[in-house]
């Protein structure tokens, strides 16, 4: 049991840490002296061709058992009881009793995860790509495989955001040398290289994973942050026009812009536009609604999409994680789940009915006026670090839905 819950103090940790990340991602004039490296780009070691096949090079991957970050399985809060619905008594009148039952956070008691039946599950394989957990201010412009507050920070950021896609027989997530966050707040060359260095060690991992995982298996691919973009690279160009196309299952990118003029045409799925929909995209970033974007639109409109064009003004490319579907709003009773920590931050548990969804006409996903998750919501209202755990339940059920229409299609 102390295990368990020095678990769940990591999940509200590695929230607290991921803000960090993003805010140094987003607010370039307020972090890039701090954190876009000064030297110059150092160029490291070549992977040895074998290199994956060492089990330490992973994250999470089939064998690591309880252990493995994202086969996290959160609690689910339980209201409650109302004393307007018990039978009152001398001791306890119910009229005398008040619960602040319009707080969608007034939980006091939870329940064991769900279990899920194996039995009712497709069989399908995970790759996600860790988003950058390598935030060293003055640092290198890529991480090292051995740097012990990355890959402590990767493992406990998996379990918030990794995990709903447990009910996969098999999630793979690999370590690789990241960018810096300082990469994403400069055009300078070295960047480019940085993040290219860090593409190179998740192809390789990629490579292994298909080899690995049996021919006929479905895949899902996901990823957030830098991850998602990762992610979307490998759609490009390890995925497009090969065999392989045909077994992924559906894409997840959030937390990384996707032009829908310049992004979205050159890649080989659409986005999603229905619930179960198959070999198609999702991807959205989480705002408050009247939060301010104007740091994420000013650096999104200065970076080229994957047709070397500017992004501009575009919208980017919302799904709405509460429908499975392109745009479109949905209403908080729509939201099977939102991970979140306790008041005293010890601890973290699924509560349904808590944050609703909106894709804006700017393609940002607004969720009203959101519960109070710590300090790991961003200035500006943002909340990219929750952009999974905000609709947890939601993505888990939506994967396994379009999995099952997969295994279903004739083709």
């Amino acid at each position: 049991m102390a295990r368990k819950f020095l678990y769940l103090i990591a999940v509200i940790i590695v929230i607290v840490i991921a803000g960090a990340i993003a805010l140094s991602i987003w607010s370039r004039e307020a972090t890039q002296i701090a954190f876009v490296p000064r030297g110059e780009f150092v160029e490291q070691k070549p992977l040895a061709a074998n290199a994956y096949e060492d089990p330490d090079m992973w994250y999470s991957r089939p064998g690591i058992g309880t252990e493995d970050p994202a086969r996290y399985q959160p609690a689910i809060a339980e209201a409650p009881v109302d004393p307007a619905t018990r039978t009152p008594s001398p001791d306890a009148p119910a009229a005398e009793q008040s619960l602040d039952q319009g707080n969608p956070m007034a939980a006091t008691a939870t329940l064991p995860g769900e279990p899920a039946d194996a039995s009712e599950l497709p069989s399908f394989a995970v790759f996600f790509v860790p988003p950058t957990s390598y935030i060293k201010a003055g640092g290198d412009w890529n991480a090292t495989l051995d740097d012990a507050s990355t890959n402590s920070r990767a493992r406990l950021f998996l379990k918030g955001l990794a995990s709903p896609f447990n009910r996969a027989d098999e999630i793979w997530a690999p370590k690789y040398r990241q960018a810096g966050a300082g990469a994403f707040l400069t055009d300078k060359p070295e960047a480019a290289k940085a993040i290219d260095a860090a593409y190179a060690d998740v192809a390789q991992a990629f490579r292994y994973f298909v080899e690995s995982v049996d021919a006929d298996k479905p895949i899902v691919l996901a990823g957030h942050s830098q991850g998602a973009a990762h992610v979307l690279r490998l759609l490009r160009e390890e995925v497009a026009g090969t065999p392989l196309e045909k077994r992924i299952v559906a894409v997840y990118a959030p937390g990384w812009p996707v032009s829908v003029e310049h992004d979205l045409p050159a890649l080989p799925f659409p986005a999603c536009a229905a619930p179960a929909q198959t070999q198609c995209l999702l991807a959205w970033s989480a705002f408050a609604e009247d939060g301010d974007a104007s740091l994420i639109m000013e650096r999104y409109k200065a970076t080229p999409g994957y047709d070397g064009q500017p992004r501009g003004d575009g919208p980017i490319l919302c799904v709405n994680p509460l429908t499975g579907s392109t745009g479109g709003n949905a209403p908080a009773s729509a939201n099977l789940g939102t991970l979140v920590p306790d008041e005293g931050m010890t601890s973290g548990s699924l509560v349904a009915g808590a944050v609703p969804a909106r894709c804006g006409s700017n393609g940002l996903l607004y969720i009203g006026e959101p519960p109070t998750l710590g300090e790991g919501v961003l200035p500006g209202g943002n909340y990219h670090v929750y952009d999974i755990p905000l609709f947890w339940k939601n993505v888990q059920e939506d994967v396994v839905a379009r999995v099952k229409a997969w295994t279903q299609s004739p083709s």
